[in-house]
């Protein structure tokens, strides 16, 4: 997540930056569904197709790890797996940083994938099969992938990230009691082709498309992406798929799910046993990107601010709760 003042809708900055690719002038008007979060995400036409122009401050990203999430893409398509692909701007290249009145901003453009949401269908049983499949088909072609220019950071540099930035907040002794409880439970993790690798980390139900007409997936925002277990991808599918599933619907939905999943995946091992620590992570992860976004504060904000703010305390209390307890 951006920090706060990164969230105000800017056109012209979104304008200034498309101009580095080919577009539909006329199409600026869908600018107006612009949304902000991990990034500035921007609509548009080129041709008549629809894409999406991506950015954010050079500050809030690890341009390694963007390039590494462009190659990664790259081999992908390679393979024919449904995802995003990216457009090269009009000097060739995928990744620009772009010099702006507000500062330094890497920038990227996509086409849009076919289908829509999951969250937006009505998670049959169908549906929930060819989700699982499509997660579990990314890790099998993960197990074969060697990047070759960059590198994706790994799970011990996000453990390395988040307790550096909770040396800024002094009062945060659950937040570093937790860092350090999970770096000495993972390691004691095997690591292994068959369950450790690239992971999209963020494979929720908002992030993966539905086609119907080829019953097919497409993922999107690989932008969290990492290496980890493999376990850990599961259980944030699971985790949003929950969310949107009545208890007594739960087990059939996660049946369909974990079967497309293996289907794909290959031999079966015990997964599930790693659920409570990966969502321990999961949960930590979330609670201190809070922090470091949420930390400045202005006179007179916004009032969508204002609710924004009350939104996140809440979430970063209720995880709070599990900080120190021991982890199954």
């Amino acid at each position: 997540m951006l920090k706060l003042k990164y969230l105000f809708h800017n056109s012209d900055l979104a304008e200034m930056i498309l101009k580095n690719w080919s577009y539909d002038p006329e199409s600026l008007d869908m600018f107006r569904y612009y949304r902000i979060s991990s990034n500035a995400v921007y609509p548009f036409r080129d041709q008549g197709e629809i894409s999406m122009l991506r950015f954010a401050p050079a500050l809030e990203k690890d341009k390694t790890n963007l390039s590494a999430e462009l190659e990664v893409l790259s081999y992908l398509h390679q393979c024919q797996y449904g995802a995003m692909e990216a457009v090269p701007s009009r000097a060739g290249t995928e990744l620009l940083e772009v010099q702006t009145p507000w500062g330094l901003y890497f920038a990227s453009v996509f086409k849009r994938v076919p289908g829509m949401q999951l969250s937006s269908t009505d998670l049959n049983d169908q549906v929930l099969y060819n989700y699982g499949q499509a997660l579990g088909k990314l890790h099998h072609l993960a197990r074969e992938y060697t990047p070759v220019r960059a590198k994706r950071w790994s799970y011990t540099d996000v453990l390395d990230w988040m307790q550096d930035i909770l040396r800024g907040f002094p009062d945060e002794t659950a937040a570093v009691h937790e860092v350090k409880m999970l770096r000495t439970h993972l390691s004691t993790w095997p690591v292994t082709k068959q369950n450790f690798g690239f992971i999209h980390y963020d494979f929720e139900l908002d992030n993966v498309f539905y086609d119907a007409e080829s019953q097919s997936c497409y993922a999107i925002d690989f932008d969290d992406a990492m290496y980890h277990w493999y376990a850990m991808d599961v259980e944030q599918s699971l985790d949003s798929l929950r969310e949107e599933t009545k208890p007594e619907q739960w087990e059939q939905r996660k049946q369909m799910f974990m079967q497309g999943y293996w289907a794909e995946e290959g031999e079966r091992y015990d997964m599930e046993s790693m659920f409570p620590a990966c969502r321990r992570f999961a949960n930590l992860y979330g609670y201190v990107r809070i922090l470091r976004s949420a930390s400045e504060h202005w006179e007179h904000e916004p009032d969508w601010m204002s609710g924004l703010r009350s939104r996140l305390a809440e979430r970063m209390n209720e995880v709070a709760q599990g900080f120190g307890q021991a982890i199954i």
